[in-house]
Formats: C-alpha cells, structure tokens, sequence
C-alpha cells in the first residue's frame, strides 16, 4: 500500500485471489482496479475500488459486483485514494465484521500545509528527540542509516520514496555504531539522492510538497511517532 505497488488483473488473481491461504488475508482488504484503457496514462486512469467476497467474485461499497478488466492494474489503495469512500467501506466491514490484517480504512492520515508544501525543509520535526529505540523502529519502515564519518559516527537517515525521491534527516550528535544513543533531529528535507553524512547543504533543492499526498502522510506519520 505504501510503496504503492501494482499488479495486473492476471497476477491479482493468481497471486491473490486464487491462493488457497494468501485470499483468506485478500478478502479482509479493499482494493483498486485502475484501468487506463489502451494508450492512455496512467494519470487519466479511470479506478474502482473493490472488495474479494466469500465466492471470490468482487464488489463494491454498495456490494454491487464488479467486473474486473484485464487492463487493469490492481492495489491496495491508502484512506487518501479512496477519498469520501472510507466511510462507506469502513460500514460494511464492521457489518460484515472483517478484520483488516493491518491498518488501511482506519490509518491515520497526515498532511503538509501550504506554507510546509512550499519549504524546502520540514521544521515541523526540527529539533525533536528521537530516542535510541526509534531509531530502530524508522529502519523497521525502510528507513537507512548514512554511511559512518569520523569515528564511525552516522550522521544521518534517509528513506527512498516514489518518484526517485528521498527524505533526508541530519542527526545531531549522531549515531555511534557501538552504542545507542538519544538524538536530535536538526535537519528535514527531500532530494535525489539520500543524504549520506558528507556534509551537504542540509536544505533540498526540491520543495517538501514533491512529495506525493500518500508518501507526505506517511512519512509525517512515521516521523510523528518516531518523536511522541
């Protein structure tokens, strides 16, 4: 969901829903099929969201059926995707009474403001404690250590997001490989390359709002609790 991946209707049903244990975790899930027809981009994808029902055919919110096309590309879409839709959905699983494997209509979003969308560094983290812990459960998400500088100090973190983009962090003191230690988050931006500790600018040339909506609120999201 967040990596954003894709597969193609073939794969989804052979991959998922045709599965003998993998379509017991599918059907506790909601899903969107975008079809963007023959020569058509992928921005101008017409997409439906469905569900796997106990006869493993598919349905909508309404629970009407839905015919899946072979064209199509098919995911697990993140709250934002489904827009007002999260309602309705979140309603028929509790009245189904469909557990989600993980968090998906009841994540928490988070979003950039105007002013953070146009910054080339995030403030709103600047300054803020990450404790020892955290740091290991940022990695846990996909997030990196730097490469080790002087006395084997790791000087930073970064994350590698769609688009090519990455989510730096400058660390200060900065992690010493033989021991743990609390840190303090003293820069946040986004570039094309991950910051490795050699001292770079500190500031992206990008503005943080390059970031797309579902990366944005995943990231704030993991930063927050990195920092709670």
């Amino acid at each position: 969901m967040v990596a954003r991946r894709r597969w193609t209707a073939g794969e989804f049903r052979r991959l998922f829903v045709e599965h003998p244990l993998i379509w017991h975790v599918a059907r506790r899930l909601v899903w969107l099929a975008e079809d963007g027809g023959e020569g058509r981009a992928d921005d101008g994808a017409e997409a439906v969201a469905f569900r796997v029902a106990e006869d493993r055919t598919f349905a909508d919110a309404a629970d009407d059926e839905v015919s899946l096309p072979e064209s199509a590309r098919v995911g697990i879409p993140h709250p934002l995707e489904l827009g007002g839709a999260v309602q309705a959905w979140s309603a028929l699983f509790a009245d189904y009474l469909i557990l989600q494997p993980f968090p998906q209509l009841g994540r928490e979003v988070h979003t950039l403001t105007e002013a953070e969308r146009a910054a080339r560094r995030l403030a709103r983290f600047e300054g803020a404690a990450l404790a020892p812990g955290a740091v290991f459960a940022l990695e846990q998400r996909g997030w990196r250590r730097g490469d080790p500088m002087d006395a084997g100090i790791q000087h930073s973190m970064y994350r590698a997001v769609p688009r090519g983009l990455y989510v730096n962090v400058h660390l200060n003191p900065g992690l010493d490989i033989g021991m743990a230690s609390g840190q303090r988050l003293e820069a946040i931006w986004v570039e094309d390359r991950p910051e490795t500790g050699d001292g770079c600018a500190r500031e992206g040339f990008r503005p943080i709002g390059d970031l797309d909506p579902v990366t944005a609120s995943e990231v704030l999201g993991e930063l927050a609790r990195a920092t709670s």
